[in-house]
């Protein structure tokens, strides 16, 4: 299973300068937006943490996930919510042609934490011997940063300014998160009981 992400996060969609305000940063300057860039990187560091955390997509893009087998006959997990709409289903042969598949024949089951790709039938269509399937859908919250969860989105201004407070620490443990992120990321995460299937 690889997950492709097909469009990225648009500058306009993070919150700059509602991060600088949370930051406490000085204004009124001739050079206010000179660290622009660099609160533009810690944002996107810390939706993407968060995402990671979570399986959930803040800022609304498109992705394709491709799999060589389906994980039951009838369905397939997507493995990020919340999934807005299947925008494709196409199976690929080992010499890489791309069949599209009919969308008369599959749907969206929509879960707030494990959408999936439901067959209209008895079962999903067959993936060719040595190949697999693209399966291309929209996921995200909203457009931009602000329409995510209010905890989701405080979560990512808490870590953004982590990274920015601490941008020059070398000592940190690996996976250091504070507390208050992984509180308001908490009730997000998925728990997975059970085998694989």
């Amino acid at each position: 299973m690889m997950l492709i992400e097909e469009t990225t996060v648009p500058d306009a969609a993070l919150p700059v300068e509602e991060f600088k305000a949370h930051l406490r940063l000085g204004s009124g300057f001739g050079n206010d937006s000179v660290q622009d860039a660099v609160l533009t990187g810690f944002l996107r560091a810390a939706v993407a943490a968060i995402e990671a955390r979570t399986n959930k997509v803040l800022i609304e893009r498109d992705f394709k996930l491709s799999v060589n087998d389906w994980q039951s006959g009838d369905a397939q997990p997507l493995p990020v919510a919340p999934v807005q709409a299947l925008t494709g289903l196409s199976l690929v042969d080992r010499a890489g042609v791309e069949t599209p598949v009919d969308g008369a024949v599959y749907w969206l089951e929509r879960d707030a934490h494990r959408p999936r790709v439901r067959a209209v039938g008895a079962a999903l269509p067959g993936i060719p011997a040595a190949g697999h399937v693209d399966v291309t859908f929209r996921a995200g919250f909203a457009p931009a940063l602000s329409g995510a969860p209010v905890d989701l989105v405080q979560a990512v201004m808490l870590l953004a300014a982590h990274y920015y407070e601490f941008r020059h620490e070398t000592t940190l443990s690996e996976g250091c998160m504070p507390f208050g992120v992984t509180s308001l990321i908490e009730r997000y995460k998925v728990f997975r009981l059970g085998g694989a299937r």
